[in-house]
């Protein structure tokens, strides 16, 4: 019997507290809708919280739920909730899944940095890609494969394009053979249960890219200390960006998203976003500050070292811009 009374009191206190959490949702909710900002990592979320343009909830200005914090307030007198969601894709699907789960949001904006794959463009620069892509969703080939079992609409990277000093007895045979670049499989909200569909280029919102299109005049930083760049960065709306669990910091690598895919901004985060977003039939835009020129620039470092915080900044700014434009 004491055992028993055990489990209930445990029970008892789930069920007190799952109460206490979905009142807590429900009231939050009561005032929404709700834009939602996702953020990928502490230094960028840094500009908005020293903002004064962000204004927290007097009543919940944060909700902590599944190892996440949600921050509730208003940016630009919009109702927004924001959640850092941390590095790489598995965390901003699941970040940007919980958002649209537990609160009533209308619309989700993605900001940060990215590494940059245009040599037309410059660090400080802030990038609005049209579409997005997972680069990282691969078939590797077998070696002497002619026809396999996977998709080769979107192309391949062949491996014998570059060295990989392989010991092979004929030096002409690279046994890394090459990758397909595979498309995602996406079971839409309002579709068939289990019925898949693929996509590799997922569209952000056509209203939202339309309103992107008047940020041209947001001003930018373009100094770190004395640190300067060579001309004022600007905000430009792009044809595509890429996302991958890489941190790219390879000239090849680079020079290949480029040519084969016309990618600028190559993060770790945003096409997981956009992916969630569009299974969820909700608004995505993506707004991403390059930081650096992957795989460019000195051999000693990288240029995100010194430019991080300035690409923060920038891409924070024309997120404000851009939700003040918002109906």
């Amino acid at each position: 019997m004491k055992l028993l009374g055990f489990v209930m009191l445990l029970l008892g206190s789930s069920i007190m507290a799952n109460g206490a959490v979905s009142g807590a949702i429900s009231i939050i909710n009561s005032e929404g809708p709700y834009v939602g900002i996702v953020v990928p990592n502490t230094f960028e979320l840094d500009p908005l919280l020293r903002s004064s343009n962000f204004v927290p909830h007097q009543k919940f200005p944060l909700f902590d739920y599944a190892g996440k914090h949600f921050r509730i307030g208003e940016l630009e007198n919009k109702r927004v909730i924001v959640v850092m969601c941390g590095l790489g894709m598995l965390n901003a699907g699941i970040s940007t899944q919980l958002l649209l789960t537990l609160f009533d949001v209308e619309g989700v904006l993605h900001y940060g940095i990215a590494g940059n794959a245009n040599p037309k463009l410059q660090i400080g620069d802030v990038t609005i890609p049209q579409y997005w892509a997972h680069t990282g969703l691969w078939q590797w080939q077998r070696l002497g494969e002619v026809n396999g079992d996977f998709s080769t609409k979107f192309g391949y990277l062949e491996f014998a394009d570059y060295n990989n000093c392989t010991k092979d007895i004929d030096t002409n045979i690279n046994l890394l053979n090459k990758v397909w670049y595979q498309p995602e499989e996406i079971f839409p909200v309002n579709g068939i249960p289990e019925a898949r569909h693929e996509i590799f280029w997922a569209p952000v919102d056509k209203t939202y890219f339309k309103i992107a299109g008047k940020l041209k005049h947001v001003k930018l930083e373009s100094c770190v200390n004395t640190t300067c760049l060579p001309r004022k960065p600007i905000v430009t709306r792009v044809e595509r960006g890429v996302t991958a669990n890489v941190f790219v910091d390879n000239k090849a690598y680079r020079e290949f998203l480029y040519s084969k895919f016309d990618a600028t901004p190559v993060d770790m985060e945003s096409a997981a976003i956009a992916l969630v977003c569009l299974q969820q039939k909700k608004p995505f835009i993506a707004i991403r500050a390059l930081s650096d020129l992957a795989g460019g620039g000195s051999a000693l470092s990288n240029e995100v070292d010194v430019f991080a915080s300035l690409a923060s900044q920038n891409s924070f700014e024309a997120l404000v811009k851009f939700i003040s434009l918002l109906n």
